[in-house]
């Protein structure tokens, strides 16, 4: 591994972090808008929507911070192998693009329950 290479794929993890970050703070905010929400009247079925809200958040968020630290614990591994001649450097590629993976997946659920609440919210207030 080249330290080119070292640094792209640092890179390419701060970056996943940075988004995550951002999506974390985003779906605080949700919770938040979902319980000045939950003061109005609601209908039995939008108070079911606000529960499976809840929960979903709570889930992601967990799932948003198990795969930050599973990044940041790559990124301190990307960093340790600063020598070309670490011999296990296809393995760094391999889990780089496992957790590459894992982020383009967890970012498809995070816009979709995203898509899904401003849709609720929606209805709510529209």
């Amino acid at each position: 591994m080249v330290q080119t290479d070292i640094s792209q794929l640092s890179a390419e993890t701060s970056e996943w972090r940075q988004i995550l970050r951002n999506y974390r703070a985003e779906f605080n905010e949700c919770k938040k808008l979902l319980l000045d929400t939950c003061k109005q009247n609601l209908s039995k079925d939008h108070l079911q929507q606000v529960e499976h809200f809840h929960n979903q958040f709570h889930i992601q968020l967990i799932n948003i911070h198990d795969l930050k630290q599973s990044i940041k614990n790559h990124d301190r591994k990307i960093q340790l192998q600063s020598s070309p001649s670490i011999k296990d450097s296809n393995e760094t590629f391999t889990e780089h693009e496992r957790l590459l993976d894992d982020f383009i997946n967890q970012e498809v659920t995070l816009q979709e329950l995203r898509d899904d609440f401003k849709k609720f919210i929606s209805t709510i207030n529209g």
